[in-house]
């Protein structure tokens, strides 16, 4: 766990330089410099300024609550909801003692998709009792390589329960359960295609827990209109989830899981989590949303005052944005907060006021409580499998359980292929690129140096991508040079970058051989673009670094990749915006990386009239990375829709380009050539 310090990615060096052209022009200071701490405290405010602020009345929150579920269950990956298939509930053990019984036990929360459970049962019942699902947060129980489940490092809990009269269900999660699944997609396995996919191991862990529910309700001992839930840290999380979106929990205590974005990316708190704590945040939520779903339901917040990952400066702003919601339900008193001294532990200060609070509103019992809660049992006791499932899917999960896009068809006429497109264009509005800013903001193109050589006049330009984000832009064009001369706007990648900035001269002047190679002949217009983060704007820091600011992006709606894409349409907009160059056909080339980014760019820019694109990527597991394009389409499709408005020339055939080939031929575009850019 790491603790979060304000502004911790402020540790990533932003690269600037003194830039000048060769040919003896003087060096300019050149202060390309993307504040990404600013741009990251930015976009957090617009969020949380954002959050419940159109809700007045409890009116208000009722025409809108039944939207906002659909909303969190899609971005949990569950709209639509998974088929409630056969749980195939197995009893695989039972252990007794004087007051209480456990069952260990499995079922399929969907075919493959194992939860292994401990189920607490009190002895003597005289009929269905109040039941409570706990959810295990990160507490590895492992022996000799074996995996006990987390449910067997947090058996104290479900011993309380069971002891005190309640059902209780311990379910082991994905990630630390008896069949080791992953959380950590990318927070340490650089799977940054669960983004594409609209996919984050908290939906599976919200979905575990609705089946969890429907079977405690299939249960004789249970009372099925009794039931609560609690857990800490990553349970603590998962509280949340199955709260906010299951009506049939009547009380819940989360207790360690839950702040706000404040806390997430501007403190840097996101670095101690991995992604089961985060939904995919397509309609940029803050959280005191998901936790306002649960009113005016029975819920108290729970925390330690020195929790590093979980501040308490940020469950305060939490609790004050859901506390207004329970009041428009006239229901203060359903809503409850505890702070206790400690760390980010599971201490009994935290346990007491959370048994209290179910018992107060699952029975209607507030007398003090007489026992602690212990660890009573082996982990070997509490364990379901002595074979491991052969037909599991908890270890690949991730690859199927939300669905994609199914292979593009061939239209077979304009008015289905109309149809298609404009399906996806509004799903890539809506879905994918929801994080842009406004448009029609002025790019602010500023000159900051100009000299002449051997022909060419040499520029460099800053615009203004967004709020916080100024990029560079390069322009060589011939000197006395008409303006409707043809402009090519090559965007660059790292390695595209690293090869021309020696032409550029960032660094040392090139040789007269040098420049002549880049730009010897040179008849047309060339304007180099580097979106965010690469050549001149990288941010430095080692992989682990880059990592966290990557998923900074994703807990805004955003992707890096995604924002790269504005940046490509600013960067046209302000190429088009020099003087002499306002009306030119604009050809756009890029490779790699880039083409994926500038195919995209194509469809919301129409000055551009032809794409020249190298090494495009084949679809979107091999790159660009943006946030759920995958659930409504994959680089064939976005290749198509830019065949139809520019001509593209392609350096390779490939499943992109050929299904836009077969797209233009049967619909009569312009084909598409076969030839690399230079």
């Amino acid at each position: 766990m790491k603790s979060c310090n304000r502004f911790a990615l402020l540790g990533v060096v932003l690269i600037g330089s003194t830039v000048g052209f060769a040919g003896g022009a003087e060096p300019q200071p050149w202060a390309v410099q993307p504040d990404l701490a600013a741009y990251f405290e930015a976009e957090t405010a617009r969020l949380r300024d954002a959050c419940l602020a159109d809700v007045h009345s409890l009116e208000d929150w009722k025409a809108k609550r039944g939207e906002y579920h659909r909303q969190l269950l899609e971005m949990l990956g569950l709209d639509p909801l998974p088929e409630r298939t056969d749980l195939k509930a197995t009893i695989t053990g039972r252990v007794e003692r004087d007051d209480f019984i456990v069952e260990k036990l499995h079922f399929q929360s969907r075919p493959g998709l194992y939860v292994t459970a401990n189920l607490w049962l009190p002895k003597g019942l005289d009929g269905p009792a109040p039941a409570v699902l706990y959810v295990c947060g990160h507490g590895a129980v492992k022996i000799d390589g074996v995996s006990y489940g987390n449910k067997a490092s947090y058996q104290h809990h479900g011993a309380w329960f069971a002891r005190n009269g309640y059902v209780c269900l311990t379910i082991d999660t994905l990630q630390l359960g008896e069949i080791e699944g992953i959380h950590h997609g990318t927070y340490r396995y650089g799977m940054w295609w669960w983004n594409n996919r609209g996919y984050t191991s908290a939906g599976v862990e919200a979905w575990n827990c609705i089946r969890a529910l429907d079977y405690l309700q299939s249960r004789p001992e249970v009372d099925g209109q009794r039931l609560g839930v609690t857990g800490r840290s990553g349970g603590g999380a998962y509280s949340w989830w199955i709260s906010s979106i299951d009506e049939r929990i009547k009380a819940a205590v989360p207790v360690a899981g839950i702040t706000d974005l404040e806390n997430h990316v501007v403190d840097g708190c996101v670095e101690g989590h991995c992604d089961c704590m985060f939904m995919v945040n397509t309609y940029r939520w803050d959280y005191p949303q998901v936790a306002a779903m649960v009113a005016p339901r029975a819920l108290m917040l729970e925390n330690s005052d020195t929790d590093r990952i979980f501040p308490l400066e940020g469950v305060i702003r939490t609790h004050a944005k859901v506390r207004d919601i329970y009041r428009l339900h006239n229901a203060a008193e359903q809503f409850g907060l505890v702070i206790t001294p400690g760390p980010h532990k599971d201490t009994q200060e935290l346990r007491v006021p959370a048994f209290r609070w179910f018992n107060k509103h699952l029975k209607g019992d507030e007398s003090l409580l007489a026992m602690a809660a212990e660890k009573l049992m082996e982990p070997a006791e509490l364990k379901v499998f002595d074979k491991l499932p052969e037909d599991q899917l908890n270890t690949t999960i991730h690859e199927t359980f939300v669905p994609t896009a199914p292979p593009p068809e061939i239209p077979k006429n304009q008015a289905q292929w109309q149809a298609m497109r404009d399906g996806w264009m509004e799903a890539l509005r809506t879905k994918v690129f929801r994080g842009w800013p406004e448009e029609g903001r002025p790019v602010d193109l500023k000159e900051q140096s100009s000299v002449e050589r051997k022909g060419l006049v040499l520029r460099q330009y800053t615009y203004c991508s967004q709020d916080h984000v100024i990029l560079p832009l390069f322009v060589a064009r011939p000197a006395g040079a008409k303006g409707d001369a043809k402009v090519v706007l090559r965007v660059l990648d790292n390695d595209g970058w690293s090869n021309w900035s020696k032409a550029l001269d960032w660094g040392a002047a090139p040789s007269d051989e040098q420049f002549d190679r880049s730009f010897g002949g040179l008849q047309e217009t060339l304007v180099f673009a580097v979106p965010r983060g690469i050549g001149p704007t990288a941010w430095s820091g080692d992989e682990k670094k880059q990592t966290q600011i990557r998923r900074r992006f994703m807990l805004l709606g955003q992707t890096a990749d995604g924002m790269r894409v504005w940046d490509v349409r600013r960067a046209v907009q302000a190429a088009r915006s020099i003087k002499g160059l306002e009306g030119a056909p604009l050809r756009i080339e890029a490779k790699g990386q880039a083409a994926g980014l500038v195919v995209y760019a194509s469809l919301f820019e129409p000055a551009i009239k032809e794409l020249v694109l190298d090494q495009l990527p084949t679809n979107h597991r091999e790159g660009p990375i943006l946030l759920n394009v995958r659930r409504f389409l994959d680089m064939p499709q976005a290749t198509a829709m830019a065949a139809e408005r520019a001509a593209i020339t392609a350096g390779d055939l490939n499943e992109a380009t050929e299904y836009a080939s077969a797209v233009a031929q049967k619909l009569g575009w312009q084909p598409l050539a076969g030839r690399s850019p230079d």
